[in-house]
């Protein structure tokens, strides 16, 4: 990739980011960060331009790609600042949380090119899932470009309705806690039954470390995986029945999704 990219935010998923594209060859050159604490860090880790502010920026770097990775409460001040970019050939792409693709289109002018996305927090380890929405001006070349720049974090996948972008939230973005929650389960339980706290949490982290990277590589459904760890009879079948009842996980698993759906489309609207 040979665009001028903006880098507008370099905290824990922009830098996850910005790690990615460096160790795919994008060029340290056609990159710039702008963000106003810990530029001398970053640029010791990163060897990339740091500015503290837009108005640092020469004149003459005119970026194609302008990556927002501030919070969501920042936005509503800096997003106007990049409205000078604004043109066929730019791209504004966002990872931020709640902020539909309307919301910069207000802010930098109906004409641009805009990518929401949501990715998810195991992009720190290149484990990440990123979903992603272009509204009408965007390109099938910059589509294509996002998706690489995505891609550097982990597995993309595209929707073409904005409104699937809460479910996707509720579901990947929201993930990693439910997942994490459930590692804290399993030690607590460990613990119930005699098992020394931290032989416990030893127990709970690999076996959904092991168990996550076995449903990644294998081509068989997660269904099958199940019922190939479960023996008729068994002990994983007399757990599974407290889990697989009425009220048991697949429940309360609907029950987390919805509510965090329904609150994705409240922080959007």
């Amino acid at each position: 990739m040979d665009q001028k990219l903006l880098l507008v935010g370099c905290g824990k998923m922009g830098g996850a980011l910005l790690a990615g594209w460096l160790g795919r060859d994008v060029s340290k050159e056609n990159v710039v960060v702008v963000e106003p604490f810990g530029g001398d860090a970053l640029r010791e880790q990163f060897g990339v331009t740091v500015l503290e502010t837009l108005d640092d920026l020469k004149a003459d770097f005119l970026p194609e790609i302008v990556v927002f990775a501030v919070k969501p409460q920042a936005m509503d001040d800096i997003v106007p600042l990049y409205a000078r970019f604004v043109q066929p050939e730019t791209m504004f792409l966002s990872i931020a949380a709640g902020k539909p693709s309307s919301y910069f289109a207000e802010l930098l002018g109906d004409g641009a090119a805009i990518v929401r996305s949501m990715p998810n927090t195991p992009a720190a380890v290149g484990r990440g899932i990123t979903v992603a929405f272009g509204n009408d001006a965007v390109s099938e070349k910059q589509k294509s470009i996002a998706t690489s720049l995505l891609e550097a974090v982990g597995e993309v996948g595209w929707v073409n309705d904005e409104g699937l972008i809460d479910g996707v939230t509720a579901v990947s973005g929201s993930g990693p806690a439910y997942v994490f929650l459930m590692i804290e389960c399993m030690a607590k339980a460990g613990v119930e039954v005699g098992l020394d706290p931290a032989l416990a949490e030893q127990l709970a982290r690999a076996t959904v470390a092991g168990s996550g990277e076995l449903a990644r590589l294998s081509e068989e459904s997660a269904s099958t995986l199940r019922e190939n760890v479960t023996s008729p009879g068994g002990t994983t079948a007399a757990a599974l029945e407290v889990l697989m009842t009425d009220d048991g996980l697949q429940e309360l698993m609907s029950r987390a999704v919805a509510a965090a759906e329904k609150r994705s489309r409240e922080l959007a609207s």
